[in-house]
């Protein structure tokens, strides 16, 4: 169906820009007289602006961030808490993202509100930035009618989970910098500075010591189409464990490695947990039902494992039981998460001690993380340095070895 540019003022005399679907202009003015406005100019759209295919989709999310999200929502939420109804909202919503991606997509969705859908629906056209919890609490907060508090909420989730994952990436930037640096370093030294130093002892005709003849081994290697083939290989090798993870059963031995690992195994269901608690206490608090939460939260919480745990929580609460007894039954929950959530539920307060529990596994996930790496940064110093060490020597030797018989 073509999609129509125009420009119309509403009842108040405002001046009103957006896009419609149409099969002609005489429809796109007819269905714009239903909605109270009075077109001034109207014009078929150079291309397409609907964001339903993939293609648009993935062209919009090269420039949308999380932030804008984020932020969209929490204006929005401030817009309909001052008494103003939802579509006006979209409208000021829109005007302030004059120029972004994002107004085109906050164009549709109000096209759709406008044309009789429900705010949640409309945004579940966008799955690529709208997520299944971000739906689901809209859903729930339409039809309990507080969708400005529903919207609130998300707002804070999302800035939290944003601002965990701002810090995460600023405590691994350095380590990572130093790995690209040094690996960049090491590149350049064995395939061009020691073939260059070596091949004027490989031209002596003499014999080396063994540091320098492994050090010309791994330089010849290094340039040689063999090194292509291991690369090659890693590659296949690499794509061949990602399909096999997308896999159910390849994806739960998967995690089931992940949580076993030492050290990392901690911290991978240490993060799992902040996920849970937090989704699951977030939704909760909006009003969710606790059987479509957990159906939300397995889908969000990022390991297959942890992800059944919750499933067969699910069932267990259809059947009448508590949702602590499974999670503690299933072994893969923390004793003080099982704890915590019995609490809450004796008192009424589940989503209060989730909240609780996601910021002191926060907490606990920053620290280890920090730790972590501030043991990575001088194990990467000491390789550096040994790996240069022994470059250093492995030319410095036959030197020596030639000084000798100078003299």
């Amino acid at each position: 169906m073509p999609v129509y540019e125009y420009k119309a003022l509403d009842a108040s005399g405002k001046n009103l820009s957006g896009i419609i679907d149409a099969d002609s202009p005489k429809e796109a003015r007819h269905k714009l007289r239903m909605q109270n406005l009075f077109t001034t100019g109207i014009a078929e759209a150079e291309k397409e602006v609907t964001l339903t295919s993939e293609v648009q989709v993935k062209k919009v999310l090269k420039r949308i961030k999380r932030k804008d999200i984020s932020t969209a929502t929490r204006q929005l939420a401030t817009l309909l808490r001052s008494g103003m109804p939802l579509v006006q909202s979209l409208s000021a919503i829109i005007e302030q993202l004059e120029g972004h991606p994002l107004q085109k997509v906050m164009l549709e969705i109000r096209e759709k509100v406008n044309a009789g859908s429900s705010f949640a629906d409309a945004l579940a056209d966008h799955p690529k930035l709208f997520s299944t919890l971000y739906v689901g609490m809209v859903s729930a907060g339409e039809s309990a009618g507080a969708l400005e508090t529903i919207l609130q909420r998300l707002a804070e989730y999302l800035e939290k989970t944003e601002k965990q994952r701002n810090r995460i990436r600023s405590i691994m930037a350095y380590p990572i910098v130093m790995l690209f640096v040094g690996g960049g370093v090491l590149t350049f030294l064995m395939t061009y500075v020691v073939p260059t130093l070596t091949k004027l002892f490989t031209e002596m005709n003499r014999s080396l010591p063994l540091p320098t003849q492994i050090l010309i081994g791994i330089s010849t290697f290094a340039r040689s189409y063999k090194m292509l083939i291991v690369l090659a290989g890693l590659v296949v090798g690499f794509v061949a464990l990602k399909r096999y993870i997308r896999k159910e059963s390849g994806r739960l031995k998967y995690d089931t490695l992940r949580l076993k690992l030492p050290v990392l195994g901690a911290l991978v269901r240490k993060s799992c947990m902040v996920r849970f608690a937090r989704t699951l206490g977030t939704l909760v608090a909006g009003g969710v039902p606790l059987l479509q939460a957990l159906e939300i939260v397995r889908n969000v919480v990022g390991n297959a494992v942890i992800g059944k745990a919750v499933d067969d929580a699910k069932e267990s609460i259809a059947r009448g039981q508590t949702i602590s007894d499974p999670l503690k039954n299933s072994k893969h929950f923390p004793p003080i998460v099982t704890h915590m959530i019995a609490v809450g539920e004796a008192s009424g307060n589940l989503e209060e001690m989730l909240f609780n529990v996601a910021e002191a596994y926060e907490d606990e996930v920053e620290t280890a993380i920090s730790g972590l790496t501030s043991l990575l940064e001088p194990m990467i110093i000491v390789v550096m340095g040994v790996i240069v060490g022994f470059i250093v020597l492995s030319i410095l030797l036959p030197i020596f070895d030639m000084n000798k018989l100078a003299a």
